[in-house]
């Protein structure tokens, strides 16, 4: 793939270049056809809007608030789907943001398996630009997560995280107490029953070992 030349400077090979741009000219080609298609689906129903406003039909005004009521009912959809792209709504600053919720994590991990590493979430702008949180190709740009299920940034014989300094806003200030997908009753620290469900005695094994 790479190549070194003379100054020792790392190239890519021409031939793999080729690929590259052949990738490229290929998805702009289907971008174009599509983006006509869908200039050419929005002429008619603008045109249709006009037709029908004209003839007293419909009003803008009840158009405009009847359009927000179903793009947000498409958007629920869509992500339901796992299609499109989805970003955190709303975004803050991960390296300023204080959740201000203090969890005894260490101390529970051996209860609750660290089921909040299992949890699905977005990331944010922020996190995409910094490169250091993965996320899901097949699947932009949720939390990459491995066939276990578990983040992939999380290491999994001793359930610690690979990229603390850098984890995304959901996992600084996400507040397991009241969740009852993990917890029946926080405080009796009596846990959903179904998180046993999947075997990972490595981590416990591993914290027990360390007197946690």
């Amino acid at each position: 793939m790479l190549r070194k030349d003379r100054d020792g400077t790392s190239k890519l090979s021409s031939d793999f270049r080729q690929e590259v741009a052949d990738g490229l000219r290929y998805a702009h080609i289907r971008l174009g056809a599509n983006t006509s298609k869908t200039l050419e689906a929005a002429s008619f129903l603008y045109a249709l809007i006009e037709l029908m406003s004209e003839k007293g039909l419909i009003s803008i005004e009840e158009l405009d608030e009847r359009k927000k009521v179903v793009g947000q009912r498409l958007v629920e959809k869509l992500k339901e789907s796992g299609n499109g792209v989805v970003f955190q709504d709303p975004e803050y600053d991960k390296y300023t943001f204080n959740s201000g919720v203090e969890i005894d994590c260490d101390k529970r991990i051996p209860l609750c398996k660290a089921a909040c590493c299992r949890l699905p979430f977005a990331l944010s702008k922020q996190d995409v630009r910094e490169g250091v949180v993965h996320w899901n190709f097949g699947q932009p740009y949720m939390i990459d997560q491995g066939k276990d299920g578990y983040c992939n940034h999380l290491e999994r014989g001793a359930c610690r995280c690979t990229v603390y300094q850098n984890r995304p806003v959901p996992c600084r200030g996400f507040d397991c107490r009241k969740d009852q997908r993990i917890w029946l009753d926080f405080e009796k620290r009596a846990v959903n029953p179904e998180i046993y469900r999947e075997d990972w005695p490595q981590c416990l094994a591993q914290r027990e070992n360390e007197g946690r």
